[in-house]
């Protein structure tokens, strides 16, 4: 792991088609992400498809976890099905969607011309108004069982004798939600962030599958660039640099993330 990196590092300095001998040109590759508006406009769609996973992965997946904490007879059956998905191989999953988000006979156009709702159609993936985020939520929908299994998980280590003495003094149930159980589940919620963020910010498979980076390139994250200089444009030179900084933005951000959550968890 470690020549690779130093590797990868030293040539993101240079320009390299694959062939022959790789020039140097000092820092004229990462001038051109930070400059050029293709880059920042990949750097944007990464963020906001990373944000979008995080809110709506961890949100959803912990009123899950919440709800089935209180049905302990179905539970476990619910708590397997919910993982099912993020069993499923990434490329499958993609495909699949691309057919549900299809506007001729796609599924999800078709359920919402059967509840009337035709009004509410829309070109999912050829919108890129809106391509990034329906991308997005294919990626929620494989791990929000992930995540609501951690969480109940850390329900299992809240004393039910919390739980008892706030009903005996008259909580009702988001009281005791907001006061015992959200706090409690720090540790859960740290573990949760921190895997959807660095999952988030390196995923390339839904958009190269799904959208290959279009329309328009709504939906071209870092980590899809990185794929199409090297074996689409042979830029190696420059595929390295913005793997450089997608390193960096990761461990970055995961690290500044990590150390906010643990410092919560110490003060509650």
């Amino acid at each position: 792991m470690i020549y690779p990196l130093f590797s990868g590092v030293s040539l993101s300095f240079t320009t390299f088609s694959g062939v022959g001998e790789a020039k140097w040109t000092g820092l004229d590759n990462y001038q051109t992400i930070f400059t050029d508006s293709v880059y920042l406009k990949i750097l944007s769609n990464t963020l906001i498809y990373s944000a979008f996973v995080v809110v709506f992965q961890n949100g959803i997946g912990l009123a899950i976890a919440s709800m089935l904490n209180g049905l302990p007879k179905v539970r476990s059956l619910f708590r397997t099905a919910l993982l099912v998905p993020s069993m499923v191989s990434l490329v499958i999953a993609g495909y699949v969607w691309q057919y549900l988000y299809s506007p001729l006979g796609g599924g999800l156009n078709e359920a919402l011309a059967a509840l009337g709702l035709k009004s509410v159609q829309q070109i999912w993936l050829g919108d890129p108004s809106i391509a990034l985020i329906a991308v997005a939520a294919v990626h929620v929908w494989m791990y929000i069982g992930y995540s609501a299994a951690i969480f109940l998980a850390g329900y299992a280590g809240i004393s039910s004798e919390l739980q008892d003495a706030a009903r005996m003094d008259g909580a009702t149930r988001w009281k005791r939600f907001r006061f015992i159980e959200f706090p409690l589940l720090a540790p859960a919620l740290t573990v949760n962030i921190t895997l959807a963020t660095i999952n988030s910010l390196k995923s390339f498979e839904f958009p190269y599958i799904m959208t290959g980076g279009g329309p328009d390139g709504a939906t071209m994250t870092l980590g899809l660039k990185v794929i199409k200089l090297l074996f689409n444009e042979y830029k190696f030179g420059l595929a390295a640099a913005l793997s450089v900084v997608l390193i960096v933005m990761v461990a970055s951000i995961g690290l500044v993330q990590n150390a906010y959550l643990r410092r919560r968890e110490d003060r509650i």
